[in-house]
């Protein structure tokens, strides 16, 4: 029951603070070179946090899905760093050589190494596409998913996504009696 209690509280911290970053980059279409260098910032900052999950594990847990319907650990981190390329392309108009789902079904990246130097790459590439944006093309329609949004609220998005696979990781790291690193908000 206690275990139950501290995952429904970490899911509602991340929850809240994936929120409060969606209300930041898209409450208007204007944006300026102080919220592109924030944007960049946050995805620093989730860089360094996957990158503290991947260090905690092993090849073991790379390998490790608690149920059959369920994804390895390596998969969740191979979709996360595969939508990275995908909507990360998609929002920032920074075109990508990686195909989606090409990584998660490869089977090149079944070591821990492996695994992490894909993983962030695919960061590098979405904080580098955000670095390069010019701010005033944060206000764009794309099409995503059949759903028009400015190119703002495609980078939230994309944040929420990497944010969840990420969370989600943490009860594989629990369910392997390795403990999960500490939150990084800030």
């Amino acid at each position: 029951m206690k275990n139950a209690k501290i995952l429904l509280s970490m899911f509602f911290v991340i929850i809240a603070a994936t929120v409060l970053l969606s209300f930041r980059y898209t409450e208007s279409n204007t944006f300026r070179p102080d919220d592109m260098k924030q944007m960049s910032a946050d995805w620093e900052r989730a860089k360094a946090y996957t990158q503290e999950y991947l260090s905690a594990s092993t090849d073991d847990i790379v390998k490790f899905k608690p149920t059959a319907d369920m994804r390895t650990f390596g998969q969740q981190m191979l979709h996360l760093a595969e939508v990275n390329y995908a909507l990360g392309s998609l929002a920032t108009g920074k075109a990508t050589t990686v195909t989606f789902g090409s990584l998660e079904k490869s089977d090149k990246y079944a070591t821990k190494a492996d695994l992490t130097k894909v993983v962030m790459d695919s960061y590098d590439f979405v904080i580098a596409a955000t670095k390069e944006m010019d701010p005033q093309k944060m206000g764009e329609t794309v099409t995503i998913f059949k759903f028009d949004m400015t190119r703002a609220t495609a980078l939230s998005k994309l944040f929420e996504h990497q944010t969840h696979h990420r969370g989600q990781t943490t009860v594989y790291l629990r369910l392997k009696g390795v403990k999960p690193p500490e939150e990084k908000l800030f």
